[in-house]
């Protein structure tokens, strides 16, 4: 099978594509067979060992992939060879052959493409459990999401509509700022750090929002803790833009919290938590309620390309990179 190897730390140019041999599961593990992997931030970090999961060298990134059971260890239940199946991988995904546990696996519903299913779990996983466990946003409520325009930033607009709130989208160019008004944003502000605190006082009457989703960090954290609203909720995501240093009277006169968002250590310590809520994601994807925003199909040789383009915060939505099995399936 072939995969995108990082032999050593470095950038996407440092990857290489490779024939390696085909997977065989060890008892509790099923192999599956990649047709779609989709392109997240943490893969630009995991391969620069910088990100806090770190797997010994050589590995494949890839966090989440979609694609067909190809084989089961001894001792698994619930799954047979031929399911589709999206499966939460951490790393690995970049290949055209997956191991994973099958506490990490979901059906891919009727009707839905693979690229869809692989772009499910880590973005739309990550903001479900955000905005429904650590903000318990309600109706009615304002949710500020910053890197809008992105994958992650996308989710944050879909789920926070679902779930009845008024969405201000931000992001750094109109291009972005388009996509999020057809994904549902209520508001958008075309943003530098200068003029977001102010876009804010004046979208929500000095108010302030109830909620900010917050992927990005670095200049941008501090004006919109800033414009937080009495009790609300900041959500740390992210740092696609740098770790920020912000001053911690600032929640005191807000009477707000800092919350920060660790989906994985969530779905290592909740097991039946993060079940429950990953079936749920399922059904609505399922119903068509929640629809990723693919943007880009690229194949797994250009995955150092799909990895450029998010680490330089160029992409617009969602890249999914497609194996062989995967080509012509679409979204």
């Amino acid at each position: 099978m072939r995969a995108v190897v990082a032999r050593r730390h470095g950038p996407p140019e440092t990857l290489t594509l490779e024939d390696l041999p085909s997977l065989v599961p060890a008892a509790g593990e099923v192999v599956v067979a990649v047709h779609a992997a989709a392109v997240n931030f943490p893969d630009t970090l995991i391969i620069e060992d910088r990100y806090q999961l770190k797997p010994p060298l050589p590995f494949s990134p890839g966090g989440e992939v979609a694609g067909v059971v190809k084989a089961l260890g001894q001792g698994v239940t619930g799954f047979a060879v031929g399911d589709r199946v999206i499966a939460a991988c951490r790393w690995g995904g970049f290949a055209e052959e997956v191991i994973a546990p099958p506490d990490r696996l979901a059906p891919v519903p009727r009707g839905v493409g693979m690229a869809a299913a692989a772009a499910l779990m880590m973005t739309y996983g990550t903001t479900h459990y955000a905005l429904q466990e650590c903000a318990r946003i309600a109706p009615g409520e304002t949710l500020l999401v910053l890197g809008a325009g992105g994958g992650t930033g996308l989710s944050a607009i879909e789920l926070g509509k679902l779930m009845g709130a008024r969405v201000i989208a931000a992001a750094s160019s109109r291009e972005k700022l388009a996509l999020c008004r057809d994904r549902g944003a209520d508001e958008t502000i075309l943003y530098t750090p200068e003029n977001l605190r102010n876009e804010i006082r004046r979208l929500t009457q000095d108010r302030g929002v109830d909620v900010v989703y917050d992927p990005v960090g670095g200049d941008y954290a501090q004006p919109a803790l800033r414009g937080m609203a009495w009790g609300g909720r900041y959500l740390v995501i992210g740092f696609t833009a740098g770790i920020p240093k912000l001053p911690m009277n600032l929640p005191l006169l807000k009477g707000c919290s800092i919350v920060g968002v660790f989906y994985g250590a969530f779905a290592k310590r909740f097991p039946a938590r993060y079940a429950a809520l990953r079936a749920q994601l399922v059904d609505w994807l399922a119903e068509g309620r929640v629809r990723p925003a693919i943007t880009a199909l690229l194949p797994l040789e250009e995955a150092a390309k799909a990895l450029r383009l998010v680490a330089g915060r160029q992409a617009i939505g969602k890249i999914v990179l497609t194996t062989a099995l995967g080509r012509g399936e679409g979204g």
